[in-house]
């Protein structure tokens, strides 16, 4: 049984060219999430999808049945991978993702996804309250930049920032 799994969070079309919130940088960490991905699924690991709907069809993005909802190409769900329906930033809150990874004796989690600075921050955040030891593959998350009090901060920068954090 395995005692690892691997967390992809809200890789959805709407964060890529094209959709309702582009993300800075999400192609290069696609690609590295589907690396991620091939390489857990070749050694047998648990892999769970995490997707986010807002409740709304007037939502900014990830409108509930929309193809800016559904999971990106680069990292769809094969056959047998649990898909996590969320609406709130923790993918834990109000989800089976503990009840999922509990099933399967998980102890340590991968999480990989968007964005950086919101649902990878609150999975990993919630998951290590749980107890599950989290490993975060930084160039396989992206975010956008924000602005604060009129300054905006990079896409880069927001990212590090709370990579640091995490890593702390």
């Amino acid at each position: 049984m395995p005692t690892r799994a691997l967390v992809l969070i809200d890789i959805q079309n709407d964060y890529f060219p094209g959709g309702k919130w582009t993300l800075s940088g999400i192609e290069p960490a696609a690609d590295n999430a589907a690396r991620v991905l091939a390489a857990a699924r070749a050694v047998s690991d648990l892999v769970v999808h995490v997707r986010h709907e807002f409740p709304t069809a007037d939502a900014p993005f990830f409108a509930p049945g929309s193809d800016g909802a559904k999971l990106h190409p680069k990292v769809r769900a094969a056959e047998g991978e649990p898909v996590v329906l969320k609406h709130h930033v923790n993918a834990f809150r109000e989800t089976d993702l503990r009840a999922i990874l509990d099933r399967h004796g998980i102890e340590e989690v991968v999480i990989c996804g968007a964005m950086s600075h919101m649902c990878v921050d609150a999975g990993a955040r919630a998951a290590s309250d749980l107890g599950y030891r989290c490993i975060i593959v930084h160039d396989a998350c992206a975010t956008r930049d924000q602005e604060f009090e009129g300054v905006v901060v990079p896409a880069g920068q927001v990212h590090a920032a709370f990579m640091a954090a995490l890593k702390f």
